[in-house]
Order: structure tokens, then C-alpha cells, then sequence
């Protein structure tokens, strides 16, 4: 398998999905760790798993059950990657990015991105929901970026602007909502570090310094593929721990799929509303 994307393997994937279904999705969701019973809210569902899809990247994480699922919340039809892959998983940068595109070829015009996140705001809980703002693709600076490579010029630039990767528009949506359900969602900054390995504490200090309120393993490679093929973006962290500049707290996978569990109901209820007001 090549390092780099193809139009023609993105096309084949597109093409064995919508061999399984006639529904045309026009909302994609990805779910992050702990996170994956929200596609539960799917009507009438059609499951793939995706090592059946050409040239999807496998999932081999925790909590990540590689399940494409297609069908409707709310009277929109979505498409919902039930495990997402990860670039710490020994696939190029590039095909961190390949559902997106796919998703995208299947006619999705809104990606909803969440995440399970470590808290570096001192303001911040576990269990709470953050709202992204904006993001510091810390791993892309240094190199990997999912759209080093070719450019695929059919989905955008090549130079894209990044300055309004999250959509202010579906932001200030899901705030109202937030209010108007009491969910306490935070607002705030989410920084992609490659991972797998946690954070040191300087690390954390160092993180916080420079404006992070969230730290993950995930989210802003396929944020940045959506941006450049035009998509509008919404990202949801959901607080899993709080990671502190002293090193006090350790953190574990095991944590971060407990937490998902107190926070999916909350997630549920933002965005089957999110969804209805689409």
C-alpha cells in the first residue's frame, strides 16, 4: 500500500459502501475512544466493518470497534465511523485522512469530530465536554501534515487556509444548545500530539504555555483534511482526566474509556440537538 492517497482508492472505497447502501449521507461523524455507543442513536442502521472497505486503514485500539455505520438521527442521514485510526498506529499521515475523503465522496457536507481529551485547563473537570475553538497541530508542524504529498486538487489548494478550520457557525450552535441544556461545555483549544506515550509533566507546562487547553492523540489531521476539501467542522472534546504541570496524575487508557462512559450521555444529548438544527 502506498504511503500516499489516491483518488482512484478513495473512489473504490466509495463505491463498495454504496454497494451496501442507497442512502446518501450528508453529516459524517467520527467518534473517539470511550465514545462509540453514541452510534447506538443510528435508525435503521447498515454496519460495515472497515477492514472489509478497500484501502481503509484498520483500527487497533481499545474502544475503537472499526464500524462504519449509515442511516439516520434526527431525519438526517449520517455516516458514523464507530473507530477511528490513529497516526501512532503505523499508518502514514496520509491515510489518516482517507474516511474523510471518502465520507466526503459519499456526499457529506458537515463532519462532526470528537475526541477523548486530557483537560490542561485549570478550569476544566473530567467529565466535561469542550467545544473546539481552534487547534495546534503540534505533530503537523513538525512534519506530519496529512496533506504532505500530492495534492489532490478535485477536494481543495494547494496551500489551504487553516485560520477558520472549526466552523464559527456550528460553534455558536452548539454552544446555544449547551446553554439551553445545561451541559456546561467548555470552550477552548485542543493540541494534537502524535502520542502513543502520555505526556511528561514539562511537556504539560510547556503545552499550557503556549495557549493549549486540551491535549489528544487524534481529531486535527482529519480537521485539516476536511478544511481543505471544503467541509464544515465541528469538534467536541470530551474531558476524560485532568493532566497536571506538577505530574501528580498519571494517566491510563483504562481511564480515558471509563470517563467515556459518564460523558456519552451528555454527548448524546448535544448532538442529536446539534443534528436536529442542521
Amino acid at each position: 500500500m502506498s504511503e500516499y492517497i489516491t483518488m482512484q482508492e478513495i473512489d473504490e472505497a466509495r463505491d463498495a459502501i454504496n454497494l451496501q447502501t442507497a442512502l446518501k449521507p450528508e453529516i459524517g461523524i467520527v467518534l473517539g475512544s470511550g465514545l462509540g455507543d453514541f452510534a447506538n442513536s443510528v435508525e435503521n442502521p447498515v454496519i460495515i466493518p472497515t477492514n472489509e472497505i478497500p484501502h481503509w486503514p484498520v483500527s487497533t485500539v481499545a474502544g475503537h470497534k472499526g464500524h462504519l455505520v449509515i442511516g439516520m438521527i434526527k431525519q438526517k442521514p449520517v455516516i458514523v465511523l464507530q473507530g477511528r485510526t490513529h497516526f501512532y498506529e503505523g499508518h502514514s499521515i496520509s491515510r489518516i485522512g482517507f474516511p474523510i475523503r471518502v465520507m466526503q465522496r459519499l456526499g457529506i457536507q458537515t463532519l462532526i469530530l470528537t475526541n477523548a481529551a486530557g483537560g490542561i485547563n485549570s478550569n476544566f473537570s473530567a467529565g466535561d465536554l469542550m467545544i473546539l475553538t481552534d487547534h495546534i497541530a503540534l505533530a503537523g508542524m513538525t512534519g506530519s501534515n496529512p496533506l504532505v504529498g500530492p495534492n489532490l486538487d478535485e477536494f481543495g489548494p494547494r496551500f489551504p487556509d487553516m485560520s477558520k478550520t472549526y466552523t464559527p457557525e456550528l460553534i455558536a450552535l452548539a454552544q446555544q444548545i449547551s446553554d439551553e441544556n445545561r451541559l456546561g461545555c467548555q470552550n477552548g483549544v485542543y493540541v494534537w500530539l502524535s502520542g502513543p506515550s502520555f505526556e511528561t509533566a514539562a511537556e504539560i507546562r510547556f503545552l499550557r504555555a503556549i495557549g493549549a487547553d486540551a491535549v489528544g492523540m487524534s481529531t486535527v489531521p482529519e480537521a485539516i483534511v476536511a478544511s481543505h476539501g471544503g467541509l464544515r467542522v465541528l469538534g467536541i472534546s470530551g474531558i476524560t482526566n485532568k493532566v497536571d504541570p506538577d505530574g501528580t496524575n498519571m494517566a491510563s487508557h483504562e481511564e480515558v474509556l471509563a470517563a467515556g462512559k459518564t460523558i456519552v450521555p451528555k454527548l448524546i444529548t448535544l448532538l442529536n440537538a446539534v443534528l436536529a438544527k442542521l
